[in-house]
């Protein structure tokens, strides 16, 4: 057994004013997804991204985390919740953050973008994808911090015992996911993504490495409980990675069929 590190939620308090660190989380990863993209637009000239139109290309995305985030959470999570009290809309929407959701804002937000900047979308999403998981990794250290999302049960010697899920020995799922979703993932796409790949290649991986990473965690992780999982199994996490896998893989057998096609 390892013990919970029993952090205060909140980094910062000035007054009334409370700086949490889940927040801090989702700050920091901005920042550094900035100036990684801009570090590597202005290595990379294959890419065709001005460098002046960087912290754009984040403001839209931190607009499709956040935004996507709180519906995905609502539809995906608390969807019957809200069709029995629709008066709880906005208690519902800002009672979580789901990533799918979020992935769905910002896939909503590229397609914008470049549509505003005359881009191609796969082109911005092989972009921005070595550095998404820069921002997983971190928002899990923050469940961390907040003591959510923890594990199932076990008996492994490095469990811990959550302040919130009770006097059980649980996997500590949320840094499982820091190191597949974050320092792995980041790991093999920027390494990926380091020489020129077929348009679209790069993001693809993105959404396959996720996906698997994700599905994998999801047997250890604890299901919610207002959720049955298919088959007595299949918990909703699994059923939104694998429509992610399969498009990925579609994506990514289009771009190589693509590119051998232009040789």
């Amino acid at each position: 057994m390892l013990p919970y590190p029993h952090v205060d939620p909140v980094a910062v308090s000035l007054g009334p004013i409370k700086v949490y660190w889940y927040g801090l989380m989702y700050f920091i990863s901005f920042i550094l997804c900035w100036r990684l993209v801009h570090y590597r637009v202005s290595t990379r000239p294959d890419l065709g991204f001005q460098q002046d139109i960087v912290a754009k290309l984040i403001l839209y995305i931190a607009l499709g985390v956040i935004v996507g985030g709180a519906v995905g959470n609502l539809i995906f999570y608390h969807f019957l919740d809200f069709l029995r009290t629709p008066w709880r809309f906005f208690s519902l929407l800002f009672k979580g953050r789901s990533f799918h959701g979020g992935l769905v804002g910002v896939v909503l937000a590229l397609w914008l973008f470049a549509r505003r900047f005359q881009k191609t979308f796969l082109g911005i999403a092989d972009i921005i994808a070595p550095v998404v998981p820069i921002g997983l990794g971190l928002g899990r250290i923050g469940n961390f911090i907040n003591g959510e999302l923890w594990g199932r049960v076990t008996r492994v010697p490095w469990g811990m015992v959550f302040p919130k899920g009770g006097p059980y020995l649980r996997h500590p799922s949320q840094l499982y996911e820091f190191i597949l979703e974050g320092v792995l993932m980041f790991m093999i796409l920027w390494s990926y993504s380091s020489k020129p790949r077929p348009r679209g290649a790069v993001g693809a991986l993105f959404v396959i490495l996720y996906g698997c990473f994700r599905f994998l965690v999801e047997f250890v992780r604890e299901p919610d409980t207002h959720l049955s999982p298919l088959f007595g199994w299949l918990t909703r996490g699994m059923q939104l990675c694998i429509p992610m896998v399969l498009v990925g893989l579609v994506v990514m057998f289009w771009s190589y069929r693509r590119e051998r096609g232009r040789a």
